[in-house]
């Protein structure tokens, strides 16, 4: 009656051992390190770079317990705080500006549980430390940027009707094209108040000529700056990732600001630094009749700047941008079919082909160079001579050192730039000390709060009471394991979850108890209340568990931020709960009461 099958006890003693595994590296907490990453991301560390790290530290008598390459980056973990500070300051001034130098946290557990993928769990900003910013979005730089496309595009629609005008400028957000007629203004408006239907046209009459002026509707307005706030989401979520950091936070609030918090991070100014990092493309026409040794000092023609190649050399480009990476709408990585040399494929959206279509056609015979702009730097990455027309909106970038350099171009012409310059208006760091106290407590918080549940439930319920408890330790195994095999993030609140789990999960177990006293009450032997203490009182325990899991998927579905991650907690610990408060226990029971055929009392 009370006996469980083999399969069952084996079944529950893989998922201790598999729980007790995933759940060990949260308890050897994380040691200081340095992250050493590349400043333009189209670099790839290492074992050169990685030797090169080792000879610094070891030059410099400074103690070091491993060296790794994790990603594109080199982590190095050190003893203490002190050491990791040094070691940053050696490696910065050994490895120069080519690459980032960063503080960090790195796990601490042992490399046989690396190998089979048992990580700790992430720790959100409140107890791991790290730094935390908010950003503002410039939404009248947006708005510019946006005026800056119109006028390149007002050029072509206007060459394509052979539409005469005599300048077109721009001040602000708003574009002014200057026309010597009347009509020639009025085939104007009609072209392109067809094509720019997001634009209010205002004519205007001059004594020199006649003016039209076009500013974006204000519908209009609203969403480049609501396309301008998600793009600079969006590019930042892959600037962090060169940071490494576990489950960062990125998140929009207000209209105008982006907060980020990145856990682990220590060093607050390089974390603005990669945060500041954005690559782009532009496409310029190259100056043929700039004199080399003029450029090589520095003296450009008007009109033009200085832009270094991939082979050394210094090249002239015209300021005048024919094409931006905004007219991009896909780049992958690939091949050129003639010579094999690695190459991105770029697609152009409508615009952006036609334009590229009339550039091309109207400099056949010309150098058109091809410009990576990351870090405020640009880099001419190919300046070919322009053979044909180029159509279709299809355009090949060669020049590429690597297969792995042209998958890094393409993914950061993918990722594009920031669409709107921003500003931090606001920066904290909160230290791993304080962090750490925040664990000590939450930890103790849960530790005093299961000891007088264990008192109280051993005391009251005598051997099943011992049962219970048991089982509800093992479901804080269960519940913590879960969370590192999901890799999720726990955060205070979340720790606050974990206490309220273990505070609930006893309540089946007192009902299952309840019920055995009271079959035993009302005379049935002790197998027979055992088997009926368990199977009646299921499905209460089921019908209690669904109402409070809808209560914690509500949570999780219109919560955000905290409120999330207590939810998350909750739901798991709910249904590790009703595994280890049924089952374990059960199998507890059986295999102290079931094989006694003839049993008079039960320690309840």
């Amino acid at each position: 009656m009370n006996r469980f099958p083999l399969w069952k006890y084996v079944l529950i003693g893989v998922t201790l051992v598999i729980a007790f595994l995933y759940a060990l590296p949260n308890f050897f907490g994380e040691v200081p390190a340095v992250q050493v990453s590349p400043i333009r991301t189209t670099e790839t560390v290492d074992t050169a770079l990685l030797g090169q790290v080792e000879s610094l530290l070891k030059a410099s008598n400074i103690a070091y317990s491993g060296v790794e390459l994790a990603g594109n980056s080199i982590k190095t973990r050190l003893a203490s705080t002190d050491l990791q500070i040094k070691a940053k300051d050696v490696l910065q001034n050994g490895l120069g500006e080519r690459y980032t130098v960063a503080l960090n946290l790195v796990p601490a557990s042992p490399a046989w549980l690396s190998a089979i993928n048992a990580m700790p769990m992430n720790l959100g900003l409140d107890l791991r430390g790290g730094v935390h910013f908010l950003l503002e979005v410039d939404m009248k730089a947006a708005l510019e940027k946006a005026a800056i496309r119109y006028q390149n595009e007002f050029r072509t629609e206007l060459r394509s009707d052979k539409i005469r005008y005599r300048r077109i400028s721009r001040e602000g957000d708003a574009v002014t094209v200057d026309f010597s007629t009347r009509d020639q203004r009025d085939a104007a408006i009609d072209k392109l108040g067809t094509v720019y239907p997001d634009l209010a046209f205002i004519p205007g009459d001059q004594a020199e000529g006649f003016t039209l002026t076009a500013r974006l509707k204000p519908a209009a307005e609203k969403q480049v700056q609501e396309f301008a706030l998600q793009q600079n989401i969006t590019t930042l979520r892959n600037r962090v990732n060169e940071l490494g950091v576990a489950e960062p936070v990125i998140q929009q609030q207000g209209t105008s600001r982006v907060v980020v918090q990145l856990p682990g991070v220590q060093d607050t100014a390089k974390a603005k630094d990669i945060l500041g990092r954005t690559a782009t493309l532009e496409i310029r026409m190259v100056d043929e009749q700039a004199d080399p040794q003029a450029l090589a000092q520095g003296q450009a023609p008007f009109g033009t700047e200085i832009v270094p190649t991939r082979e050394g050399t210094l090249i002239a480009v015209k300021k005048d941008v024919v094409l931006t990476g905004d007219s991009i709408t896909n780049a992958t990585p690939g091949f050129d079919n003639t010579s094999g040399q690695a190459a991105v494929h770029i697609n152009l959206d409508g615009k952006g082909a036609r334009i590229f279509k009339d550039a091309t056609r109207e400099n056949v015979g010309k150098r058109m160079a091809i410009l990576l702009i990351e870090k405020g730097r640009a880099e001419a990455i190919t300046a070919p001579v322009i053979r044909e027309e180029i159509g279709g909106g299809r355009v090949q970038v060669t020049g590429m050192e690597s297969a792995q350099e042209a998958s890094d171009v393409a993914l950061l012409l993918r990722a594009g730039a920031l669409a709107a310059p921003m500003q931090i208006v606001e920066e904290r760091t909160v230290g791993p000390s304080m962090g750490a106290e925040n664990i000590a407590k939450g930890f103790d918080a849960n530790i005093w709060g299961f000891m007088a549940v264990v008192v109280f439930i051993t005391f009251y319920y005598r051997m099943f009471g011992l049962f219970s408890s048991i089982a509800l330790a093992i479901n804080g195994f269960f519940l913590v394991a879960l969370l590192s095999m999901l890799q999720a993030t726990l955060t205070l609140p979340g720790m606050a979850a974990i206490a309220l789990t273990l505070g609930m999960a006893i309540d089946a177990n007192v009902l299952i108890n309840e019920r055995i006293r009271e079959e035993l009450r009302n005379g049935a032997t002790p197998q027979a209340a055992i088997n009926a203490g368990y199977e009646r009182a299921w499905g209460t325990i089921l019908d209690a568990n669904i109402t409070t899991l809808i209560a914690g998927f509500s949570l999780f579905w219109l919560g955000s931020g905290p409120v999330r991650g207590f939810a998350v907690v909750l739901c798991l610990g709910i249904l590790t709960s009703m595994f280890s408060a049924v089952t374990v226990s059960r199998a507890m029971a059986n295999l102290t009461y079931g094989r006694q055929a003839r049993l008079a009392k039960l320690s309840i």
